[in-house]
This record gives structure tokens, sequence and C-alpha cells, in this order.
């Protein structure tokens, strides 16, 4: 049996360095590949100890949730590299909103559609509504921004890519209070004092930007700013820093009781605010890329392959038609208002909103808390999450690089107030298109 996995991870392992460029310029992406020979394979009759139900995430939630927790930090570091948007207020307005009403919101609703339509109890409602909550900054890849070197109308200036980055790199680590919450309510006896709510809930939040603020500052002193070559980082220019990045930041949040997944997309953001332009970033970016690619390959051949094999069991159109709204209604509609009135104008928000790609954040957070406290419906759980993200890979993955580049080509993802809080100086001009954009 271990021969056999050695053997599907280095096939896993060259389909992720090849299929991104034989799908290049193409309508589909390679984490749609990856999820639809997944299935392939589910449904083949294996020979023991294969088939039979034995991909079903429900029975492997430790593995699960360790490897989707690398995922994200692998991705999380990756992202917060790529924004070279600077902070404020005004310049990430648009993700403001996105994480402090669409985010939300969009729980609210999905757990009433889990509580109405499934017939989940309150506590599993909201816990279905916050594993849904969290964009993947690898699977948005072709939205978000590209890389550190990245020109500026693809970086900075760039509404949509700059919006969905910084994104998905914070909602990640902000789902997690909802998640503890559904948890606290699905208990026996939940602690939902003013206390607890504090110390449990949101200060875990505050530490994480402070211990990823402290770890980014220091690690980007290392890179960049030490006076000795020997110990400077970015002369060496090996990319296995991204993993102490990714690491690191975590680890220290995570032991003083704070958010990890916020502590490492702030450090790889601080680390990049501390020298914006150096070839290093895209050194530590590439490398984090090819992990990235790696880590999607498995987790959607993973997914295709539970889905094959038996996880859609007892299956019923309602939690196909629960699982289509979220992706395919909720985020769309709740973020387009939360976006009105914003400086991303009707083009850009319209892609802002639809573009919410569902990733192995959901699997995570369906790992995570299914291995802390078995809720009842677990299995509705599973099903509607596991078509979530399948569909979300089916239609983002499809969609996203034709759409991009159509409202790209039309300067639809330029602020249309010309300059977000002082960021650019760069003003929205229809005539200034690419040649031979229609």
């Amino acid at each position: 049996m271990l021969t056999v996995l050695f053997g599907v991870a280095g096939l896993l392992a060259l389909a992720a360095a090849v299929l991104p460029k034989l799908v290049a310029e193409r309508p589909f992406s390679t984490p749609l590949i990856m999820l639809i020979a997944g299935v392939g394979l589910g449904l083949l009759p294996l020979p023991e100890p294969y088939g039979n139900g034995w991909a079903d995430p429900a029975a492997h939630l430790t593995g699960v949730e360790s490897f989707a927790q690398l995922g994200i930090l692998v991705s999380l570091a990756g992202a917060g590299l790529s924004v070279d948007r600077p902070f404020g207020l005004r310049r990430w307005a648009s993700a403001w909103r996105l994480l402090g009403i669409t985010m939300p919101v969009m729980i609210a609703v999905v757990a009433l559609l889990g509580w109405w339509w499934l017939a989940l109890t309150p506590a599993v409602a909201i816990l279905l509504g916050a594993v849904l909550a969290p964009t993947d900054p690898v699977l948005a890849g072709e939205v978000g921004v590209p890389s550190p070197d990245a020109h500026p109308e693809q970086a900075r200036d760039n509404e949509i890519r700059s919006t969905l980055t910084i994104e998905a790199g914070l909602n990640d680590g902000l789902t997690m209070p909802f998640v503890l919450l559904a948890l606290a309510l699905a208990g026996e006896r939940p602690e939902l004092d003013v206390r607890w709510v504090l110390v449990d809930l949101l200060l875990p939040v505050l530490i994480g930007v402070l211990a990823g603020l402290g770890a980014g500052r220091l690690l980007g002193w290392a890179m960049f700013r030490t006076s000795s070559s020997r110990f400077r980082l970015a002369d060496y220019a090996d990319g296995l820093v991204l993993v102490a990045l990714a690491f690191l930041p975590y680890a220290v949040a995570e032991l003083v009781h704070g958010n990890g997944f916020v502590a490492v997309f702030v450090a790889a953001v601080a680390v990049r605010t501390e020298e914006r332009s150096h070839d290093y970033h895209e050194v530590l970016h590439s490398f984090g890329r090819q992990l990235e690619r790696l880590f999607v390959a498995i987790a959607l051949l993973g997914l295709g392959l539970a889905l094959g094999d038996g996880l859609l069991r007892g299956f019923s159109v309602v939690e196909l038609l629960v699982a289509g709204v979220a992706v395919l209604v909720v985020r769309p509609v709740i973020g387009w208002l939360s976006l009105l009135g914003s400086s991303a104008g009707p083009h850009a928000s319209g892609a802002i909103a639809f573009f919410g790609v569902r990733g192995i954040g959901t699997i995570f957070y369906l790992a995570y808390a299914l291995d802390r406290f078995p809720v009842p419906g677990q299995d509705v759980l599973w099903r509607v999450g596991a078509l979530a993200v399948a569909l979300s890979v089916l239609v983002h993955g499809v969609l996203a690089e034709p759409a991009i580049r159509r409202i790209e080509a039309l300067g639809g993802h330029l602020p249309t107030s010309g300059d977000p809080g002082g960021l650019t100086g760069v003003r929205r001009d229809p005539a200034a298109r690419k040649p031979g954009a229609g």
C-alpha cells in the first residue's frame, strides 16, 4: 500500500507541475481537472483495501485537518507577499466591506437556509454557514494578485485582484470565531457570557494581528535589513524561508492563544511592506506556488475520490440547492450590496462579489469542528460542503480567467474614484484600453 501511495504522490507532483502549462489560455483550471479525475477514480471498482468509502473524510478527520491546515498556511504566506497595496482603512475599503458585512451576513443567511431547508439545529446551521465562509487564496489565483512582481495594473491599482487577495488572506482566520460560537452552542452548556465572547472569540484575533506584525517585522529585518551579509536571508535567494514565514508566526500566535491564520497573513504583508520591490519576494512566492499546486492537486483529487466513492450517499436535491444558492446567489448578492457606493465601481464590484471561491478552508473547518465535537447531521455538512467546493471549482474555474480579462480590458478593474485613499493617482480612462479590446 505504501508503494502505491508513493507512486500516486509522484504522479500528483508531476501533474501539479505540468497541468498549469497545459490548461493555460483555456476555459478550465488545474483544480477542476484534478477534481474530475478524482471523481472518475472514485467511481471505479477499486480492489481492497480501496473503495467502499475508504476516502470518506469523516473517517480521517485528524489527517484531513492537518493536511488542509498546512495548505492554508502556505497559501496565506503567499497571498500576503502578493499584497502590494499599502495598508489603510480607505485603501483596503472594499476588503473591509467583504470581511465586515458580506462574511457575517452570508454566514447568517446560509445558517437560516440550513435550519429552514435542511432541518439542522441552530448550532449546526451556524457551523454550516461558518465553514462555507472562507474564500480560497489558491483556487482564486486566477482572479487574485498573480505574484509579487506583478505590474501595478495587476497589483496596487487593480481593485478586483487586490480585494480578493486581501479578503482570502484574512477570512480564513476570521472564520474561527464563528466556528467556535457554533461549537459552543452545540454543547450542553454553552458559555455565551460577555467575558467568553471577548476572551475566547475576539481577543485571539487581536493577538494574531500583533503576533503577525512582530514576527513579520523580525523576519523582514532578517531578510533585508540586517547589516551582516551572512545572515541577510534575501542574499541567499532560498525559497525555503517561505516555510518559516508560514509556520513561525502561526506557532507564535497559537502559543499565546492567538489566531494563527491571521498572524501568518499579517506577517507576510509586513514582510512585503518592509521591502516592496526586492526580487526575493518572487523567489519566495514561486516556491510557495509550487507547494500550493501540490496541496491543491492532492486536496481536489481526494475530494473527487470521496465524491465518487460514496460521500454523496444519502444525497438530496435540497443539499445541492443549498450549496448552489450559497455559492452562486448568497455570496454574489450580499457581496454586491455591501460594495454599493464603494470606489470599486459596478464592473469591479460585480466581479469581486461573484468570485468568492470556496476551497481548502471549508474542508479544514469541517474537519476541525467535527474532530472536536461530533455534532448531529455530520453527513449533511460534509455533503453540502463538498458540493459547494466542487461547484465553486467548476463554475469559477471556467469563468475566472475570461471574465477578469474582459473586465480588465474594459478598464473596469480600476477604482472609479481614481484613488482610494490617496493610493495611486491612477484614474480610470475608458479610452486607455488594450489594443484589440472589444
